[in-house]
């Protein structure tokens, strides 16, 4: 288990301020969980299982479930438990397909997500920027082009 810290994902903006915003603490290990289920759902869909390697493909689905909890917001954690639930006993190839497809669905919506509030964030910045330059700087700041600049803060 991967135990190096991971930089922090800002958090979505959330639709309403009584909501908790959703958040991704360790963007790398989702990432790579993601992968993971989409080669394991590739797999499946190629071969034909047997008893043992269907309880083994279980097995790991459900510890790539748990591993994702961990980087999840609680919001987060709550959603992908009613698109995701555990399998029970012995599953078929097809209900192994199914949950893998549905898990890979959720991640690709999550990461879509993602990058909607990065570019809602961007777009955020870019207008705050545009109104700073529109005002333009205020006399006697930095960047200003006056012939006092020349001379520095002290003389």
């Amino acid at each position: 288990m991967d135990t190096t810290p991971e930089p922090q994902m800002p958090a979505a903006p959330a639709p309403d301020a009584a909501s908790e915003p959703e958040s991704i603490t360790q963007p790398a290990k989702l990432l790579r969980i993601a992968s993971m289920v989409r080669e394991m759902l590739e797999e499946t869909r190629q071969t034909s299982l047997d008893e043992p390697g269907r309880i083994r493909l279980r097995q790991i689905y459900e510890r790539a479930l748990g591993e994702l909890k961990e980087v999840l917001s609680p919001d987060l954690q709550e959603e992908l438990d009613t698109f995701a639930p555990p399998m029970q006993g012995v599953p078929t190839e097809s209900e192994i397909r199914v949950a893998q497809a549905q898990l890979v669905g959720w991640l690709e919506g999550l990461f879509h997500g993602i990058q909607a509030a990065l570019f809602a964030q961007q777009a955020a910045a870019r207008s705050q920027f545009e109104q700073l330059r529109r005002r333009g700087l205020p006399a006697g700041e930095p960047g200003s082009s006056g012939p006092d600049d020349a001379r520095g803060q002290y003389l």
